[in-house]
């Protein structure tokens, strides 16, 4: 298959294929686009950034009756992320149907939304498992006139233990509905789930290219996600480089890393989806000729760029998928010349790093980030090479006479008047960086008394949470001591935690944005709700305990130590 002309997709979404620069399916898609629009049922293995989403999302579109408002298609996703990416490529591929809307829906955000979306109408729903039943359970879900399931990232889906609302949601599907399954493996879980519910599927298996070149320097920076910014600038003000890409999630993102570097004096531009392809072919010409020197985009936007004097690649936002990854590194090196990537990663994701160096068989070795004294260091030495520059040039008369007549009127000294001018040169953005150093692993958070309150958080025994990943959250995202987290109270709906009454509120909003266990944590004052705990054992003092638990260990029936300190939590799982 070499174009996508050649497959019989409906004319309005190849229109969409070729403004944004597609041609040529890639070997996911060229084989399962076909039997897909024949109606057969598709089991696909292969990895997350082989294309598979187009590879569902434009038979699936091409196939849609727009004049029926309800769910003709459902994809089910592990995780809020990929929902929403997948909604996103829906809509982006969708933009010339008419009529047509795409609804996400996942957990750890409010009902209403989404409420409002099902009643309005979509003919594609996308969302995780949970937060399907829990529409079907509310009848706000109906999926009579359902033609078209997907089961995205299948093994990862059932590796976080939503088998049950799978099989459920399977369940619930018209008989006559088409099914496709894609997995990165191929565990007997996933097979279980595709002999059951898959009739006569077309197998696909599809290898993934995860290699980089070996002229690429790769290097990753930990740093937290609101001190990215930051952690940017020190990078573009002291590495030396030719022209840089920097590529972040979103679009809106481009245009806001691209204005506030521009405000910091660098020449920066956006490019993403949303951007008319002549401004586009303007922008990657003014960074071809030197005119702009970062470009800061989408994975979109920079497919296919090819400009030689592109030195680094920044992954400012870390991919979630490794062939995004070496796609994106791929952008620098061009032509056997050396290149930089750089990826900035926060505590949180470092499962992604590991899973980038393990599909590229590569060590990606971490860069430290440059100090304020390197960076004031630069800043001075340009500062001194401006005015080195400016005497050289010449024509300085007219100044020159200036700063003669301003000194014999106001009594003022040349160095003084040399000052107020390189001043109001400089504006208001300061010539030095103050010592503010990028915090690496969250600022900690230490209670301003002994005080304690209960906090609720919405996920429970059924999303399968576990106290360790709750505490790593609080710990990680929060900057909270293990010493400070009390009692945790697992339920099935929403887990009880004790902590420090005083937690400020830019602390609690970062943490509502927390995922755990594939759902935000959306913390709030428990507002009444009573913690559980664990009777004390009754009798004798510790010399009575069973001798097979030993200070320190969990024992079966009492309570487990939290980080090193003296308090202790109850992990109650009622």
């Amino acid at each position: 298959m070499s174009t996508f002309d050649e497959l019989d997709l409906d004319a309005r979404v190849r229109q969409v294929l070729s403004e944004i620069g597609y041609e040529t399916p890639s070997p996911i898609q060229a084989q399962t686009i076909p039997p897909l629009l024949e109606g057969r049922d598709v089991l696909g293995l292969a990895q997350t950034g082989t294309g598979k989403t187009a590879a569902f999302a434009l038979p699936i579109l091409s196939k849609l009756d727009l004049d029926t408002a309800s769910p003709q298609a459902l994809v089910l996703a592990p995780t809020r992320e990929l929902a929403i990416q997948v909604s996103e490529a829906f809509e982006r591929y969708s933009k010339h149907l008419p009529g047509l809307n795409v609804l996400p829906i996942y957990g750890g955000t409010s009902y209403t939304p989404q409420l409002a979306g099902l009643r309005r109408g979509a003919q594609v729903v996308v969302g995780t498992p949970g937060r399907l039943i829990d529409h079907l359970n509310k009848g706000s879900l109906k999926l009579t006139d359902l033609k078209h399931v997907v089961l995205d990232e299948a093994d990862e889906m059932l590796r976080m233990g939503f088998v049950e609302d799978v099989e459920t949601i399977l369940q619930s599907v018209p008989e006559t509905r088409q099914v496709a399954l894609f997995s990165a493996t191929m565990p007997a879980a996933v097979r279980k789930i595709s002999q059951s519910y898959l009739h006569d599927p077309v197998e696909i298996s599809v290898k993934t290219k995860t290699s980089t070149a070996t002229n690429i320097n790769q290097r990753y920076v930990p740093v937290r996600g609101s001190d990215k910014l930051d952690a940017l600038t020190r990078i573009l003000e002291v590495e030396p480089y030719d022209a840089m890409i920097v590529f972040v999630r979103t679009k809106q993102l481009t245009e806001e890393i691209a204005e506030k570097l521009q405000g910091r004096g660098l020449s920066a531009a956006a490019i993403n989806g949303d951007i008319p392809q002549p401004v586009r072919e303007r922008t990657i010409g003014q960074l071809r000729d030197g005119r702009t020197d970062i470009l800061v985009a989408t994975d979109v936007a920079a497919r296919g760029l090819d400009v030689e004097r592109i030195s680094h690649v920044l992954n400012y936002d870390i991919p979630h998928d490794t062939e995004s990854y070496v796609h994106r590194v791929g952008r620098t090196g061009r032509a056997g010349r050396s290149g930089e990537a750089i990826l900035f990663v926060s505590p949180r994701e470092r499962h992604l790093l590991r899973s980038i160096e393990k599909a590229t068989r590569q060590s990606i070795a971490q860069m430290e980030l440059p100090s304020v004294a390197a960076v004031n260091e630069r800043r001075l030495a340009k500062f001194a090479q401006g005015i080195t520059d400016a005497l050289a040039t010449g024509g300085l008369e007219v100044f020159q006479e200036l700063v003669r007549e301003y000194e014999r009127e106001h009594d003022a000294s040349a160095l003084d008047i040399a000052a107020a001018l390189a001043s109001m040169a400089q504006g208001d953005r300061p010539l030095l960086m103050q010592e503010a150093p990028v915090d690496r692993e969250g600022p900690k958070f230490e209670p301003g008394s002994q005080d304690t309150e209960t906090y609720r958080v919405e996920v429970g025994r059924r999303n399968r949470v576990t106290p360790r990943a709750l505490v790593g959250a609080l710990a990680n995202e929060g900057g909270l001591a293990t010493k400070h987290i009390g009692h945790i109270d697992i339920r099935a709906e929403h887990t009880l935690i004790e902590l420090p009454a005083d937690l400020p509120e830019d602390l609690l909003t970062r943490l509502r944005k927390t995922q755990v266990a594939g759902r935000g944590l959306r913390i709030s004052r428990a507002d009444g709700e009573v913690i559980t705990r664990r009777p004390r054992r009754q009798g004798g003092p510790r010399d009575s305990k069973p001798k097979t638990h030993r200070k320190g260990q969990r024992s079966p029936q009492s309570s487990a130590r939290v980080g090193s300190g003296k308090r202790r939590g109850d992990y109650s799982m009622n």
